[in-house]
């Protein structure tokens, strides 16, 4: 097969550059179609009772993720000229397009209790505000309406905020950043003109502001990807023409990439936003590979088209199946359920195919057209540090096995210890550094006013107009008051707040009939709320379905992560279970914090059946290679260990299991096992050149395949280093992690693996070994030199333009 390969790609260059460039130039266009995501993919399946119990909720009262909040705090509040500020404010924000309502302090109203009408009216609070005697006179009418505390203000602390609702169209549309730009325009105009500092958030707000993040660091990543590799390259192969072309591989592979995505109809998130750098990091090593065996077997035998040939045979089928097994870890992303994983899985596993597909083709087609390499492009081979390391590395394996043993069975026993250490959890903020002004944000909002999570309980009483029976609404108001106790929860907002409201205006607006009317008088004060429901104020709209039968209770909660969300879930579901018995009720808790705390752990759930799937699967391929049980129990231990040592040092340094950290053993196990099938097909080849020595088959391999392996480990180290430079968390912990889990498999690959083959020897390398199912071919099972011409030139034909022909007839 890979005979037909190298013949293929040598002896028809031209057609190939030209499918390549043209597919690019098609991709090119096609990438400027990509678009960013702004929402938050569901974790959940739709199957799952958790998000059927959020569609239910949605279907009934609208999306409560369309909400955007502005708070300030400020004692001086009601003095006329920052009351003003705060009013024009308001009115400004009212006339964006995008916005449909504006709700806080200066928009208040009250009750007026119309006896003719024998209705309630709605009159504004605050209005024709001439002097500072008159907003003090109002401010005693606002102060006397509990409705509104704690609410859209704190007393306690001077905070207020100010409740914006988005139009969901214009926020599924590409005006949603100029719209969040204009509020914060106007915040900030108003912040200029008071002194207050104002402070945003919501989850819409919160989700535009990470997407331009991401936006932002897509770009960096990519050149800090091609930067950082470039001088890694040109340090090792010091050459600028190979910097040149690796760099023209993967940038192309980039470009395939964001126009796959495109073409497929992914948007850019958070994890399909880190494609392209790691597109960059995991193809350089492709190049590599291909470029040292290329300058090996030209130093050996100076023929430039062999070499070249012998690079697409030998390098191409291991590194096919190095590349299959990295895009394997990421595959297994699609059993996970969440969008978000699946696409990613995708879309990584796709373009790590894509870039070997270009490594293959391009580097040998590129280097048959250049001149030969001279002595300096070759004289890396010879470099006498790495040499001394790889002796080193020789020396240990040869006489230091039980050392090795011991030092291996340590890091498992500490890995142990490190793991029962290990937490789990996960925050909707979780990614952004605490110094940021999105976390500050959510932070005054939470010590202000409990938060902004969406918590929603709905209630259905399974009887029409059953929610406004005074019984139910005393269960409502009950569930209220004992949720409240809890201070990560804020005060609830219901139909029964809006009873209580009722009562008060019934009563001339006296506070201290804000409570739910007794049974004598429940009838006679509700026959002054309209019935006809185009009529009732929104509010009520909000909180009772058409039939009267289905209700919700509100709360803003505090992002407590999802360990103690899942305790007070539990203690929350018993409380709603003991007002409202299940055999007469049907009760769900839902909203974007249950909804957000569910998927977190769901997903962590599936990302360790992820990581098995993967180990099964790269085992799988292990098996089909080498035909030997054995061989692939040994080739996973080196791989197996790294992973152990980094969940040990995360449960030692407390860095917890979260959606981010968990995907770095699936990418860290799925590249680092690419280093010990390079090592274990060399081995494989130099047994029969070495008449079945293990030990001559272990030192040679381990020293034609070691430089490569240090190259490519330091160049993917250096490359998932560029992601601790990201402002979200999970990619700083991504990169780290990634980086030092593929150091320890360097070292594990290097001096652990040898050890077990020289160790355990023939015990493992059986003769099922020595004949694979998957063909690695020995150094002389090539073309022959002599059979290699280059074709004669034609007349006018400029010789630059000249194809290769190879005339061998070579038997598969």
């Amino acid at each position: 097969m890979w005979i037909r390969t190298a013949s293929f790609i040598l002896r028809n260059r031209f057609p190939i550059l030209i499918v390549l460039t043209i597919l690019t130039v098609f991709l090119g266009v096609q990438s400027r179609e990509i678009e960013m995501s702004y929402q938050y993919a569901p974790l959940l399946p739709e199957d799952d009772p958790a998000s059927l119990d959020y569609q239910d909720f949605i279907k009934e009262f609208g999306n409560e993720g369309n909400l955007i909040v502005l708070g300030i705090q400020d004692s001086t509040f009601f003095e006329v000229q920052h009351f003003s500020a705060w009013e024009q404010l308001t009115q400004n924000l009212k006339k964006i397009n995008g916005i449909t309502s504006v709700f806080s302090v200066s928009d208040a109203f009250t009750l007026k209790k119309n006896l003719q009408k024998k209705k309630f009216e709605l009159s504004p609070v605050f209005r024709e505000i001439n002097n500072q005697s008159v907003l003090d006179s109002l401010y005693q009418t606002f102060d006397a309406l509990p409705f509104y505390k704690y609410l859209i203000y704190n007393p306690e602390t001077h905070s207020y905020l100010m409740a914006i609702t988005l139009d969901r169209e214009v926020l599924e549309s590409e005006a949603r950043v100029p719209l969040i730009n204009e509020i914060k325009k106007c915040a900030n105009a108003y912040a200029l003109s008071t002194g207050n500092k104002v402070h945003i958030s919501g989850l819409p707000y919160i989700r535009v502001e990470t997407a331009e993040m991401i936006k932002k660091e897509l770009n960096m990543f990519i050149w800090l990807a091609l930067a950082i590799t470039a001088v890694i390259i040109f340090l090792f192969f010091r050459s600028f023409k190979v910097v040149i072309f690796s760099m023209l591989v993967v940038g192309m592979a980039v470009i395939w990439a964001l126009g796959i995505q495109a073409l497929a109809g992914f948007k850019i998130t958070i994890l399909t936003g880190m494609i392209p750098p790691l597109i960059i990091v995991i193809g350089i090593p492709n190049s590599v590979f291909f470029l040292n065996k290329f300058h090996y077997e030209f130093r050996k035998h100076g023929n430039k088209i062999k070499s070249l040939q012998r690079v697409i045979q030998k390098i191409g089928n291991a590194t096919f199946l190095t590349n299959l097994t990295t895009a394997s870890g990421f595959a297994t992303f699609v059993f996970t359920s969440s969008k978000l994983l699946i696409e990613f899985g995708i879309m990584a596993a796709i373009n790590i195919m894509v870039v070997f597909i270009l490594s293959l083709t391009l580097i040998p087609i590129i280097f048959s057209f250049l001149s030969d390499p001279r002595e300096k492009h070759v004289r890396h081979l010879n470099n006498r540090f790495f040499e001394v390391i790889i002796n080193k590395l020789v020396h240990i394996s040869l006489n230091h096995k039980k050392v090795v043993y011991s030092g291996a069975l340590g890091l498992i026993i500490f890995g142990g210890y490190g793991i029962s250490q290990m937490k789990t959890t996960g925050y909707m903020l979780d990614d952004i550094p605490h110094d940021h002004t999105l976390y500050k944000d959510l932070d005054f909002f939470e010590k202000h006013f409990s938060g902004l999570m969406p918590l929603e309980i709905m209630i259905d009483t399974q009887k029409p107009k059953g929610v406004m029976q005074p019984q139910n609404l005393r269960k409502i108001d009950a569930l209220q008051q004992k949720l409240t106790e809890f201070p990560e929860i804020s005060k609830g907002l219901s139909i029964a707040e809006v009873v209580k409201f009722a009562r008060q205006a019934f009563y001339n607006g006296n506070p201290g009939f804000y409570s739910l009317p007794g049974s004598m008088e429940h009838k006679f004060i509700m026959s002054y709320v309209p019935q006809s429901n185009t009529t009732i104020p929104g509010v009520v709209n909000s909180f009772v379905d058409s039939t009267g039968q289905k209700t919700r209770i509100s709360f803003r909660m505090a992002d407590v992560g999802t360990n103690k969300m899942e305790v007070l879930n539990n203690k929350i579901g018993a409380i709603v279970d003991s007002v409202f018995t299940p055999s007469k009720y049907v009760t769900s808790l839902t909203g974007s914090s249950v909804v957000f705390f569910k998927g977190t752990e769901y997903l962590v759930r599936n990302l360790f059946i992820s990581l098995g799937l993967a180990i099964l699967l790269i085992a799988s391929f292990m098996s089909w290679m080498f035909r030997s049980k054995r061989m692939v129990l040994v080739s996973l231990i080196p791989n197996l260990v790294p992973l152990i040592t980094t969940a040990a040092l995360m449960g030692v340094f407390n860095i917890p299991i979260k959606p981010s950290t968990i995907l770095v053993f699936s990418i860290a196990f799925g590249i680092s096992v690419d280093d010990t099938i390079h090592f274990l097909s060399k081995y494989r080849q130099e047994l029969g050149e070495t008449n079945w020595s293990i030990r001559a088959a272990t030192v040679l391999a381990l020293k034609e395949t070691g430089r490569s392996m240090i190259y490519t480990s330091v160049i993917l180290f250096f490359g998932f280093g560029i992601f601790t430079v990201s402002s979200f968390g999970g990619t700083v912990a991504l990169g780290a992690l990634v980086a030092l889990t593929l150091l320890v498999a360097l070292f594990s690959n290097l001096i652990l693996l040898p050890s077990l083959l020289l160790g355990l020897e023939r015990l493992i390398t059986n003769q099922s070994f020595k004949e694979p199912m998957l063909t690695i071919y020995d150094e002389d099972e090539d073309i022959d030199m002599d059979e290699l011409k280059i074709k004669k030139p034609v007349e006018n034909i400029d010789p630059k333009e000249q194809e290769i022909k190879m005339e061998a007839h070579v038997e598969n």
